[in-house]
């Protein structure tokens, strides 16, 4: 799918009107254009290969959240499809978001679904998106489609915000930390250097062992910019393979202090993801597979993928998801209740919200156990390089009062 960006004459007003429309080839854009009432004066392909581009056509997750809820509130209201896109597109301030709303418009009107027209833009609605869509349309339902899959997406959203400030947290003290001792090690240590040269003695060890580290910082600093850009870099791109996306997984899932706080992220995306599918009528296997997706963590999806295969040999889902490691006690509890009452998806419902509920406790008490552990250990960083750099002084003070 191209772009292109157009000057068309209206039909009906005779109006100059200018945008951009989403076509296989510049013959079918006008095609397009002139469905819509508009006659083409002026048709141009955009090229949007270049990194650059592919940034800022980039649909953020608030963007995509945005239109959703607006999406869904005037489908609610009785507005018709291609009027409801045509009111969002209007009140939509991200551009990427736009030329996407003009895309699905236009499909709309050639007389597409909704599903049909969003599928062309994977990298904004994922599989959880698409089947929830095509659900809502199969039971003329989309406006509650449309209404889950938006408080979805704002919870998983609010969950990832305080993940994020749970982590950057200890990261700002760190290079804080890191900070002070660079300065120290670099500003200090080097006049206590230069007065035991004045006085002709040798420095205690640990005194020393900090010379010789600000020394190689002040001479070689270019040497250790550049080792770390390089250690980024591949750092980067090795998490960019499959070894790496599976070793991050397995990190995440074991990590100390953060490891509960990731597990009950993934079970609390499952459930809810799996009770907004089944509420739908969508079957237990795809439900089971577009949630494995939707979990975010390969190894947790292929434990899923397990239960699939297990649910597809006859077996119940409740049975399937025991004693699987990264699935929670409580998920297959929920759904044996959920199984028995007829009621599953909002017994997974329940489930999630008790994970969501443990998961901001979690990380309240991450952010207030990890502060006085990271105080402890710059206390004691700095602790070592006062003592080197007042280990000297007090033996000169010595050596002065005994001579």
């Amino acid at each position: 799918m191209r772009r292109f960006t157009y000057k068309a004459r209206d039909s009906h007003t005779g109006k100059i009107v200018k945008g951009a429309i989403q076509a296989d080839t510049e013959n079918t854009a006008g095609k397009l254009l002139i469905e819509q009432g508009l006659t083409p004066e002026k048709i141009t392909e955009v090229d949007e290969s270049s990194a650059l581009a592919k940034m800022k056509n980039k649909v953020s997750n608030k963007d995509k959240i945005t239109f959703t809820r607006q999406f869904a509130t005037l489908i609610g209201a009785g507005l018709p499809l291609s009027n409801s896109l045509r009111v969002v597109n209007e009140q939509t301030a991200s551009k990427p978001m736009q030329r996407v709303i003009d895309a699905l418009s236009a499909d709309v009107e050639a007389g597409r679904t909704l599903t049909q027209a969003c599928q062309k833009f994977p990298e904004v609605f994922n599989e959880l998106y698409i089947a929830l869509l095509r659900a809502g349309e199969a039971s003329g339902t989309l406006d509650l489609a449309l209404k889950r899959l938006a408080d979805q997406q704002e919870k998983d959203e609010a969950m990832m915000s305080k993940i994020k400030g749970a982590l950057m947290y200890p990261g700002i003290i760190l290079v804080v930390i890191l900070a002070v001792l660079v300065f120290m090690v670099v500003v200090v240590v080097p006049q206590v250097e230069s007065l035991y040269d004045d006085l002709g003695k040798e420095l205690p060890g640990a005194t020393a062992f900090l010379v010789a580290i600000a020394d190689f910082l002040i001479e070689k600093w270019y040497v250790v910019l550049i080792s770390i850009a390089v250690f980024i870099y591949f750092a980067i791109q090795f998490l960019k393979t499959d070894t790496g996306k599976r070793w991050f997984a397995i990190f995440k899932l074991n990590v100390p202090v953060f490891n509960g706080m990731f597990l009950r992220l993934y079970n609390s995306r499952f459930a809810r993801t799996s009770e907004n599918l089944l509420s739908t009528g969508v079957s237990i296997q795809d439900t089971l597979e577009i949630a494995g997706q939707a979990v975010g963590n390969e190894i947790v999806e292929e434990q899923i993928l397990i239960a699939v295969d297990g649910v597809k040999q006859g077996k119940q889902l409740s049975e399937c998801l025991k004693k699987r490691d990264y699935i929670l006690p409580l998920v297959p509890q929920m759904a044996s209740i959920g199984e028995q009452s007829g009621k599953i998806d909002e017994m997974l419902g329940k489930a999630a919200t008790v994970y969501e509920n443990e998961l901001d406790e979690q990380i309240r008490t991450i952010s207030t156990m990890i502060e006085p552990i990271l105080m402890v250990v710059m206390a004691g960083l700095i602790g070592f390089i006062v003592m080197a750099v007042l280990m000297p002084i007090y033996a000169i003070v010595n050596d002065v009062q005994s001579g």
